[in-house]
């Protein structure tokens, strides 16, 4: 009952409190996102979404126009602190999570909701083993189990065994337990960078951006 109706009809509710916060939000670092270098505001990707359908998440973009797309060896996405594809304002919003308010617009629109796994990009779709993908049974969230309690510290196969967890054991009580530990680690500024100190080729790929 709380994961079929309960659970949609709180992110809808959420998202409709969250709305004016996500306006405050555009009004104030939309000018300072377009005049960094004059590109767009939002970062609209494809993700998968609940049943593997994939879906467009928005954020508020935090890169450099065109910049390139570095993966890790385990095909996740790099995320280093002296990242020289992040923007000045982008590195303040992903320090803050700022960048992922548009996201609001994706609990308006049921694509998403406030707690689920972190929607994967749309490659990753046939590299989920068999016995992990029970986690597409459930919305992806604008945070989850692994966010909150790893954030970008683990891998991206640490990450799907998290989210096959949660989407077990998912209530309403977990989700009240992640909510707040989210604004812990957020707060605290914890794990906010992926640890890449063995990632040789993307480090390489990242010095050589820096030249």
């Amino acid at each position: 009952m709380y994961k079929r109706v309960i659970k949609n009809i709180l992110d809808f509710v959420i998202g409709l409190c969250g709305f004016p916060f996500f306006l405050l939000a555009l009004l104030i670092f939309g000018p300072i996102i377009y005049f960094e270098d004059k590109g767009p505001i939002f970062y609209n990707a494809k993700r998968i979404g609940k049943n593997g359908k994939l879906f467009k998440m928005y954020k508020f973009r935090s890169m450099y126009v065109n910049a390139p797309d570095i993966r890790l060896a385990d095909g996740s996405t790099y995320n280093g602190e002296n990242d020289p594809r992040v923007t000045k304002i982008g590195k303040f919003m992903r320090d803050t999570s700022i960048d992922e308010l548009p996201q609001i617009l994706n609990l308006l629109n049921g694509t998403m909701s406030l707690i689920g796994p972190r929607p994967d990009p749309s490659d990753w779709l046939d590299k989920y083993p068999e016995e992990i993908k029970i986690f597409l049974t459930v919305k992806p969230g604008l945070t989850g189990y692994s966010q909150a309690y790893f954030r970008n510290s683990a891998d991206g196969n640490e990450k799907m065994v998290n989210d096959a967890y949660y989407a077990i054991h998912c209530d309403f009580l977990m989700d009240i337990k992640i909510f707040f530990k989210t604004i812990a680690i957020v707060l605290g500024h914890n794990n906010t960078y992926k640890d890449t100190t063995n990632e040789d080729e993307a480090n390489k790929l990242v010095d050589e951006l820096r030249k």
